[in-house]
């Protein structure tokens, strides 16, 4: 075996690097890391190989020989690179592996922003059956674009592949920096902007815990999957029969409701709270059909994933870096 991955220098990318050389299963294998910016620390198991996924040149050398394909790499709302990137590149991928002799399987992480994530009414859990529905901005387009395109490939030449559609994939002390009022949150929403300065500031100094409600102010729900509960899933799926040509949400049993988690925070930590009346709504990503054909289940609940994070000390060699999509 020979796996190449893309966006191995990522969150996603590093958990998989070190589950995957350290897995028995596969201790045989090699891995080659397409990598273009950064770059991963190269052994006697890992190459790599630097290119852009946007040239086919560099795709097809990164492609050379090898029999599994773990596509990681993405952008998020970046309209000038994200289809040469996400799509050209994907395409590339794709067209490199249908003439490859040595060609096995592809592995494609998806997202649910596909599928609208939080953005539109889901009245009923959201399946592996629902048709796609981006919201709006460049990032959700992309991973709609990206499952048709593995979709068709298997129409028009039958390529073993494969997608696990993941939300928003939490490690270390990510979760607690979703719940920041400061400058410092990680992704969206970005509350500052929902309350004001002034307030922010204020629910800051006192540790207060948001509730993200949906517009008729009930706590909302709403997916997550810690990184090593995404990567088992990588593990279990690759070379299964049963991942063949298949979808899979890839997220914890139950989505984390915000509700829970001020509860939580205020038992477990002494956290006061406030209710923050917004348009999204909630969503519930169905996971039974990972569990019922892979094998598979999540480890972390959101209790797991509070503590992990809350209890996490950051090293000083680690430092956060702040990001917001837009």
């Amino acid at each position: 075996m020979r796996i190449l991955v893309t966006g191995a220098t990522g969150k996603v990318g590093q958990t998989f690097l070190k589950a995957f050389l350290a897995d028995t299963r596969f201790s045989g294998a090699i891995v080659r890391a397409f990598c273009h910016n950064r770059v991963v620390e190269a052994s006697e198991r890992v190459e790599v190989v630097k290119g852009s996924m946007s040239s086919r040149d560099d795709v097809a050398r990164a492609m050379a020989e090898v029999t599994h394909v773990l596509h990681l790499a993405t952008c998020k709302e970046t309209p000038e690179d994200i289809m040469d990137v996400a799509i050209k590149g994907f395409f590339w991928l794709l067209e490199e592996a249908r003439l490859s002799t040595t060609f096995q399987q592809l592995i494609l992480i998806g997202g649910d922003a596909g599928m609208g994530h939080f953005v539109y009414p889901h009245p009923i859990p959201v399946t592996e059956t629902q048709k796609h529905s981006a919201y709006p901005g460049c990032y959700a387009l992309s991973k709609v674009l990206e499952e048709v395109l593995l979709e068709q490939y298997y129409i028009q030449y039958n390529l073993n592949g494969c997608c696990l559609r993941a939300p928003w994939i939490m490690e270390k002390d990510d979760f607690k920096y979703t719940q920041s009022f400061g400058e410092d949150v990680f992704g969206g929403p970005r509350w500052r902007d929902l309350v004001g300065e002034d307030a922010a500031d204020s629910y800051q100094a006192a540790s207060t815990t948001p509730i993200l409600c949906d517009p008729e102010g009930n706590p909302i729900k709403r997916n997550f999957v810690h990184v090593s509960d995404l990567v088992s899933a990588m593990l279990a799926a690759l070379d299964h029969p049963k991942a063949h040509q298949q979808t899979f949400n890839i997220c914890m049993d139950e989505p984390v409701d915000y509700g829970f988690v001020a509860e939580y925070l205020n038992q477990t930590r002494g956290f006061p709270s406030v209710k923050i009346t917004t348009e999204f709504h909630s969503t519930w990503l169905d996971n039974a059909k990972a569990r019922f054909l892979l094998g598979w289940k999540p480890v972390y609940d959101t209790a797991k994933l509070i503590d992990a994070a809350y209890d996490y000390q950051r090293p000083v060699s680690d430092p956060r870096v702040i990001w917001y999509p837009g």
